[in-house]
């Protein structure tokens, strides 16, 4: 078995595996997953060496908590694998009812839920501009911080101006950011200030919600309580958390643009893994998974050369040419 190599997630922080495991699959808006799937999926991903989980308390109203807490009980303390979750979505507090109780009463409800007396990192989930920009919500992480509830504390963000916000503040640990081939514009100035200030990046939806894997057709469907389906458009959250942000006809047609010129021996969706990895400032990507199967593809790219760098020019060229013009939404 194919053994995935690790990286220190900020300049302060904790090793993890280079390929994480994203755990919104886990819990809902990605079709149904049963709760002997979950357990599946995540026995799978820490036998193939993942050590780096990434959940939410949203995601499925805390059931990919509960379900990640349920595998944790399973497992020997050397053995647990850092858990991340998020603050900031869930309990009423979106769009402006952030208090420092509902986050205390948010991470002890998610503690309770994993079944952790601490949590390795939390992070600020996606939460406005101008809160972030006030500053308060980070006192409160520092003050849950000092009291032991939080060893970490970090932010997921939508846009880069939200990501240049945030590495600004003291004991920032990690940035988790959508990055991937259709999402390139991050390289150019924030992916450089957070490895500047040791600000570790997490990189979300790697496949570009899967259509990076180069296994859709625009004759694909997707279940209606897939956001694949019911967030295409953005009705329900930031449309660029869907396929990028681009329309998926379009996105399913730059994908088979690109399948012709991949390096020899190398498929899409490992193509698309590697090129983020390729960038030193990634600490981890966090593809999900919706059965065992994908988790051992995903790891393996660890183990993959980087991509030749003229190839990597061509997709940079391929994304400002024709990928860039496509893309909707905050960014």
């Amino acid at each position: 078995m194919t053994q995935i190599k690790t990286r220190k997630l900020g300049g302060e922080g904790f090793d993890v595996s280079e390929v994480g495991l994203g755990c919104w699959q886990i819990g809902g808006d990605w079709g149904d997953t049963s709760d002997a799937t979950s357990q599946e999926i995540l026995q799978a991903a820490h036998a193939a060496g993942v050590t780096f989980f990434d959940t939410a308390d949203v995601y499925g109203g805390g059931q990919s908590e509960r379900a990640l807490g349920q595998f944790l009980r399973n497992l020997p303390d050397p053995d647990r694998p850092k858990v991340a979750t998020k603050f900031g979505r869930g309990g009423g507090v979106f769009p402006d009812g952030y208090t420092k109780d509902a986050m205390r009463e948010g991470v002890e409800s998610s503690l309770e839920r994993l079944g952790l007396s601490k949590l390795d990192l939390v992070q600020l989930h996606c939460i406005p501009t101008d809160v972030l920009r006030q500053g308060d919500v980070f006192d409160w992480l520092r003050d849950l911080q000092s009291e032991g509830l939080v060893a970490h504390f970090g932010a997921s963000v939508e846009t880069i101006e939200e990501g240049l916000i945030a590495i600004q503040q003291d004991g920032l640990l990690s940035l988790q950011v959508i990055f991937n081939a259709f999402r390139q514009r991050l390289v150019q100035e924030l992916l450089p200030q957070a490895e500047a200030k040791g600000v570790g990046i997490i990189a979300r939806l790697p496949l570009a919600s899967g259509v990076l894997s180069g296994k859709f057709t625009k004759d694909t469907t997707f279940p209606e309580n897939d956001h694949r389906n019911y967030n295409r458009d953005g009705a329900a959250f930031n449309v660029g958390e869907t396929f990028a942000g681009i329309p998926f006809e379009k996105a399913v047609e730059l994908v088979d643009g690109l399948k012709g010129d991949l390096p020899q021996g190398l498929t899409m969706a490992e193509v698309a893994n590697r090129w983020i990895l390729d960038h030193r400032a990634v600490s981890t990507i966090i593809p999900g998974a919706s059965h065992p199967a994908q988790i051992q593809r995903n790891a393996a790219v660890s183990a993959l050369a980087p991509l030749d760098p003229a190839y990597t020019a061509a997709l940079r060229d391929y994304y400002d040419a024709n990928v860039a013009p496509h893309i909707r939404g905050p960014y």
